[in-house]
């Protein structure tokens, strides 16, 4: 990535911007000055009081006290207002605290004066041709302020580069009002004035990019989609290169048979860098066009961000001539194995917790460094891989930040220290309740109904499974687990995990719901499927929840009940981490059938064929009850609110929410 970004950045054509405008400072918040701006005007420009008193000359006030109070008359004082000026017998303020007024003549100070106490010199502030702002600043509200006081009537500002963006694809099509997402997500999707059928995708990516370089202090210009044609897409990279600062774009930058981008860019102007080592964002294609920059980006959203953030960041930085922001970084400790490919630099993205949440007994307020607070724990934080795949845009919305595992590596160890580049702000993580186990859809409302009543709170969840929750209780990495553990010898739910699992630490298991697990299926269930029995006949392919899941462990069970063998089951070893994800899969095509919760398969207007009742519970150390962050989530239960809007998801049942079980 180094080297590219040296051949890119350090060609002679690349990040040439002089262009500037003429702005009044009220309308230059966000601006780069391209000018150093000096005062017109000192601020103040003149001598004025600094509060509501007495102007007098501080050698009559001599002696003045409370005990002997001097009296003064007509031509020795003059009654001011904050900001008024002084005038130019007098050399002193008395505040009007140590004033009495005898008649309108007279008064009395109990206070001796200094020279010049409490006056506000001429250029107290700013002195006429004073430097205000150099060049290069990004003007801030106070800036605004200081300019204005100092007489600036304009300042010049770097203008905003123009950056083009060119969506490119055949599938591409405008987004609009979703009016039916649930429609037979294998066929069409009913998608504002048209049917979206199978094939087609919605263009984010270049909307997107399009945010990004506002963020950036640009100023974009989106193009209509282009269908996967040279010469057409060849045309109008031509005009935008002619038209525009910058150009980017999204897709076409790999090695397929209709990725056109490096090789046009190569007959229009000069292809400096195809193809990056960093992962995502390998298909990166980099060049000039008439001195134009142009960026060809991975179609891939995680990809595509990656490498803007890698190449376009700092050619605008350039550009506007300032440095890159670097992000707040903080040391953590992998929480489990991270495998890697040599050759190439991964972005890993990640989600924050601390290694000892019981010691977080305060919120942070917002804008508090929680690095340096006192009540933030001394204690080791935790980074827990997301989803790994370029196309997970979503793993970059959950994400806490990211952590690069070098070319030369082939991974990571479970509790090896690595830097993660913070995409939250330090203390919005630590004012997170960290619930990470079974994944469960009334999670989702209740990080919701949090953030109605605490805004400074926050939700962080990572859907490992039952198991997986119970262990990071005992690593001591997350506040809450959910569970749904069945335990086959017993018929009990959850505890006898608990008392094998965690020996020694005194756990309270409190009730989330009891909700219905049954058999995702087709609308109208056109297999016909009865029951989990059905699994084992050979024709109906099957999605599965990963190890570690108290829903795979209930399907383990029940099919041993029924004496039916997993590998007889096509598609056993399918596996996915949320029951949206396996009604995804069936509604779909992908799977015949997925064991799941009823409300997923409300969701995507699935039918359902019942198995059991289950009971799904939060297990919280007893030491951690009392804290601020899991109180909230006690309290947020006990709401009629919450209950009601967990039964309107339909398959839940509320009866014992909040009861504590063991």
């Amino acid at each position: 990535m180094e080297e590219a970004q040296r051949v890119f950045l350090g060609h002679p054509g690349i990040g040439r911007f002089a262009e500037t405008e003429e702005l009044t400072p009220q309308d230059s918040l966000g601006r780069i000055t391209a000018e150093p701006v000096f005062a017109r005007i000192s601020s103040p420009h003149y001598h004025c009081s600094a509060m509501d008193g007495a102007a007098v000359r501080a050698e009559d006030t001599f002696g003045a006290s409370t005990a002997t109070p001097v009296r003064m008359g007509k031509g020795q004082f003059c009654i001011v207002d904050t900001g008024d000026p002084i005038p130019a017998e007098f050399d002193a303020v008395i505040m009007i605290e140590d004033v009495r007024e005898i008649d309108e003549d007279t008064i009395e100070i109990i206070a001796a004066a200094s020279p010049w106490q409490h006056i506000r010199m001429a250029g107290e502030d700013i002195v006429a041709t004073e430097l205000i702002l150099t060049r290069g600043h990004k003007v801030r509200p106070i800036d605004v302020a200081a300019m204005l006081s100092g007489g600036v009537r304009s300042v010049v500002v770097k203008k905003k580069p123009v950056v083009a963006i060119i969506p490119t694809g055949d599938e591409l099509v405008e987004p609009g009002d979703l009016k039916s997402p649930l429609a037979h997500l294998l066929q069409e999707v009913e998608y504002g004035e048209r049917i979206f059928q199978r094939g087609e995708i919605i263009d984010s990516n270049s909307y997107m990019l399009e945010a990004i370089v506002s963020e950036w202090g640009s100023k974009p210009r989106r193009l209509p989609i282009v269908e996967d044609d040279y010469e057409k897409i060849k045309s109008v990279i031509r005009q935008a290169a002619a038209e525009s600062h910058v150009v980017l774009i999204s897709a076409g930058s790999s090695a397929g048979r209709e990725d056109f981008v490096p090789p046009i860019i190569e007959e229009l102007g000069e292809l400096l860098v195809h193809g990056v080592s960093i992962s995502p964002g390998k298909p990166t294609a980099l060049g000039v066009v008439d001195g134009t920059p142009v960026l060809g980006l991975p179609g891939y959203p995680v990809s595509m961000a990656i490498a803007a953030e890698s190449f376009l960041r700092p050619l605008l930085c350039r550009m506007l001539g300032i440095p890159v922001p670097s992000r707040l970084s903080v040391s953590a400790s992998v929480a489990r194995k991270v495998a890697s490919k040599l050759g190439s630099e991964e972005f890993v993205r990640v989600k924050l917790s601390y290694a000892e949440p019981q010691a977080a007994l305060t919120l942070i307020p917002p804008g508090v460094d929680a690095g340096r607070d006192a009540r933030a724990p001394v204690s080791r934080i935790v980074a827990t891989p997301l989803a790994r795949g370029a196309s997970v845009l979503n793993s970059l919305v959950r994400a806490d930040g990211i952590m690069r595992i070098p070319s030369n590596s082939e991974g990571l160890v479970a509790n090896e220290t690595v830097e993660v580049e913070l995409m939250r702000p330090l203390e919005e993580i630590q004012n997170s309740v960290v619930v990470i186990g079974s994944h469960d859809m009334t999670l989702d409302l209740l990080a919701d109904e949090i953030k109605i009543s605490h805004p400074e709170m926050s939700v962080s969840s990572a859907h490992v499974g039952s198991l997986g929750g119970l262990m990071a209780l005992k690593r001591r990495e997350a506040h809450i687990a959910g569970t749904h553990l069945l335990d086959e010898k017993t018929g009990e739910y959850n505890i006898p995990y608990i008392n094998r699992l965690l020996p020694d630490r005194m756990i309270a298991l409190i009730n989330l719901v009891y909700r219905q697990q049954g058999l995702m299926v087709a609308r109208g269930n056109p297999k016909g499927i009865k029951g989990l029995a059905d699994l084992g006949n050979g024709d109906i392919a099957f999605c599965n929840r990963q190890r570690g899941s108290g829903t795979r462990i209930l399907l383990d069970y029940q099919l041993n009940q029924l004496g039916i063998a997993s590998e007889k089951i096509v598609g056993y070893s399918r596996e996915v981490y949320t029951h949206m994800a396996v009604a995804s899969a069936v509604a779909t095509g992908v799977a015949d059938a997925g064991l799941g919760i009823f409300a997923a398969a409300k969701a995507l207007d699935l039918d359902f064929v019942p198995i059991v009742e289950e009971r799904y519970d939060l297990a919280i150390p007893e030491g951690l009850l009392s804290i601020p962050c899991v109180s909230i989530v006690l309290e947020i239960m006990k709401t009629d609110r919450f209950r009601e809007r967990v039964r309107s998801l339909g398959g839940y049942d509320t009866r014992d929410m909040s009861k504590r079980m063991m």
